[in-house]
C-alpha cells in the first residue's frame, strides 16, 4: 500500500477558490493530488486555522462550515463542502496519541474551517471521502507536533493520508502590503526548509533537530512571525519519518513575492 503525507500552502483565505491569478500554481498542486488522495480511507487534515490545549481531532459525523476569514465577497460564505466526518477515526488518533504519553481529545461540534475545505474542495470536490481535521496544540511547540506526527503514523497503515494545510511563509504584513520588503530573507528561509526536510545527507535525528530549532534558521522569524501556518509540517514530518516515507518538493515557486514551499512523502 503506498502511503501519502503532504504538507501544502493553503493560500489566501478563499483566493484559491475565487480564481484570483497568484494562487494559479497553488490551485493546479492542489488539483494535482486528486488522484493519490483518491483510493484514501480518510484525510487528516492537520489545519494552521485550530489551536486547542490539547490536540484535538473533529468528531462530528456530517461538520458544518466554519468561515474563519473577513471582508470577502458575500459568494465566499456560501461555499459547502458536504464531506462526512470520521468519528472512528477521530477516536482511533484519539487513542494513538494518548497511548504516546499526549493528551488528546474531540469536539463534536466544530466545522471545516478554510484550512480544511478550501484544500479539500480542489482536491476532491467530490466530497466522497471523509474528512478528519486536527487541531494544533497551543504554545506551538515543535517537538511536541514532531512527536504527534509520529504517534499518528500507524494510520498511514490503514489507507488514510494525512495532509498539513499551512505556509511555508506567514509574514502577514508582508503578503497584503508589501511591506518590510523581504530582503532575501524569504529566500533564505524556504532553502533551509527544503534542505532540512529534503535534501540527502542529514539523518531523521538532524532534520528534526533542525525542525525543532527552526527559530534558528536564516529568515525564520521574518517569513513566521507566529508559527502557526509552519506547524503542520512538523505533525507531517514526523508521521513521515517514522514511517520511512521518502520526501519530495511538490510546490516551490514565487507568490506575492515571498516564497512558498509544499512537500511530499510516499
Amino acid at each position: 500500500m503506498t502511503k501519502h503525507v503532504y504538507y501544502l500552502p493553503h493560500g489566501g483565505g478563499p483566493m484559491p477558490l475565487m480564481g484570483d491569478a497568484r494562487h494559479k500554481s497553488m490551485v493546479a498542486l492542489m488539483r494535482g493530488l486528486a488522484e493519490p488522495v483518491s483510493k484514501s480511507r480518510a484525510v487528516v487534515v492537520v489545519t494552521a486555522h485550530w489551536e486547542a490545549d490539547a490536540v484535538t481531532f473533529s468528531g462530528a459525523p456530517n461538520p458544518g462550515m466554519l468561515f474563519d476569514y473577513y471582508g470577502f465577497p458575500a459568494e465566499t460564505y456560501e461555499y459547502d463542502y458536504p464531506a462526512p466526518g470520521a468519528a472512528d477515526l477521530a477516536g482511533e488518533a484519539r487513542d494513538l496519541l494518548r497511548a504516546a504519553g499526549l493528551e488528546a481529545r474531540i469536539d463534536t461540534e466544530r466545522g471545516y474551517d478554510h484550512g480544511t475545505f478550501v484544500p479539500m474542495m480542489l482536491i476532491r470536490p467530490e466530497a466522497d471521502i471523509p474528512v478528519l481535521q486536527m487541531s494544533l496544540k497551543k504554545g506551538l511547540d515543535p517537538a511536541a507536533h514532531i512527536a504527534a506526527g509520529h504517534a499518528l503514523a500507524p494510520l498511514l497503515d490503514h489507507g488514510v493520508t494525512l495532509l498539513g494545510s499551512g505556509m511555508s511563509f506567514h509574514n502577514l504584513r508582508t503578503l497584503i502590503q508589501g511591506d518590510p520588503k523581504p530582503n532575501g530573507e524569504d529566500e533564505a528561509f524556504d532553502d533551509w526548509l527544503n534542505e532540512t526536510v529534503l535534501v540527502a545527507g542529514l539523518d531523521d535525528a538532524e532534520r528534526a533537530a533542525r525542525l525543532t530549532d527552526w527559530r534558528n534558521a536564516p529568515g525564520a522569524e521574518f517569513c513566521h512571525p507566529r508559527e502557526e501556518h509552519l506547524m503542520p509540517l512538523h505533525v507531517c514530518y514526523g508521521a513521515a519519518a517514522e514511517t520511512g516515507l521518502g520526501g519530495e518538493s511538490v510546490y516551490r515557486e514565487r507568490l506575492l513575492g515571498v516564497m512558498t514551499s509544499g512537500f511530499g512523502w510516499s
